[in-house]
């Protein structure tokens, strides 16, 4: 059965992990309300996406 020859370091392994992370949201603000919002999805806030109404948001009644 193969093994490795010798040891791997700590920074080897490191190193081949270092893509092995969480991605980071991107936020914007919104264009209506100016809420943070996500990027390419609708304002919980307002309920608008892309300058459109499409939902009752959470500050209307």
């Amino acid at each position: 059965m193969a093994g490795p020859k010798h040891k791997v370091t700590k920074s080897r392994i490191k190193m081949r992990r270092s893509h092995h992370r969480a991605a980071t949201l991107t936020s914007v603000k919104c264009s209506k309300c100016g809420e943070l919002k996500l990027a390419h999805s609708l304002c919980l806030a307002c309920g608008s996406y892309n300058g459109r109404q499409v939902i009752k948001g959470k500050t209307e009644v």
